[in-house]
């Protein structure tokens, strides 16, 4: 039995494979750029499948490779940031399938695998955003999509009780490849930190320690729920 990672080779992802494989779990991983993910997958002895998460046929198969499954992480997303008059049909649907019908259909695709149980149920993590709870500027497109992870977290969390828990983690702005071009700029890079309580920037090991978690038997008596990894972002202010 494995725990499945998609976007295995994403910040937070590749962070969460390292962390698990430390405590010896077995991972099956999948992504879609196969140079990555062969780096990886060889480094922790994982098997691995190649999928873009918008194929819902590749992605089936992937997933179905993995054989039975004790948890499921769906580490995908998108910083889509523009005002809304730049926005197009193109940009909301993309991000909407991205964020939001690639973890339903990701999800739906695995459910014959889960190696669930009432006792001891099997775990799906999926990844909101500070953005749905916080109103920032910009961010319609990726706050909108976001949205519906979390509506889609309570639901499952519902319809696949008590077999399958289901949880979503929901960082403030973290430091990964995903977003690199924020934080080119040193000045706006110290000015997002310095907007959380705790100071500074997250770091993928700080989402990826709560996705630990919620994937392991501590968090066997919690599933529907939303967790911040902000730095207090969205419940605490420092200054006026």
């Amino acid at each position: 039995m494995s725990i499945v990672i998609i976007g295995a080779t994403g910040g937070i992802g590749a962070a969460l494979a390292r962390r698990l494989k430390g405590r010896g779990e077995s991972l099956h991983l999948i992504a879609r750029s196969p140079d990555r993910l062969t780096a990886l997958a060889t480094e922790l002895g994982a098997t691995s499948a190649l999928a873009d998460v918008t194929d819902e046929a590749a992605l089936e198969a992937a997933l179905q490779s993995a054989g039975p499954i004790t948890g499921l992480v769906y580490a995908v997303g998108s910083i889509n940031l523009k005002p809304l008059k730049r926005l197009t049909e193109a940009d909301f649907t993309a991000d909407f399938a991205l964020n939001a019908l690639g973890a339903a259909l990701a999800v739906k695709a695995a459910l014959p695998q889960f190696a669930g149980t009432a006792e001891t149920p099997a775990a799906i993590v999926l990844f909101s955003s500070i953005a749905v709870g916080q109103g920032f500027t910009a961010h319609a497109s990726v706050a909108m999509a976001k949205g519906a992870v979390e509506g889609l977290t309570r639901a499952l969390a519902a319809e696949l009780a008590p077999a399958v828990r289901v949880n979503a983690i929901a960082p403030s702005l973290t430091r990964t490849p995903l977003a690199a071009s924020l934080l080119q700029s040193a000045p706006l890079a110290k000015a997002i930190a310095d907007a959380h309580a705790l100071p500074r920037l997250g770091e993928p090991e700080d989402a990826a320690a709560l996705a630990d978690f919620l994937l392991g038997r501590e968090a066997g008596w919690m599933t529907g729920q939303i967790i911040g990894v902000d730095g207090g972002r969205s419940s605490v202010r420092t200054k006026g």
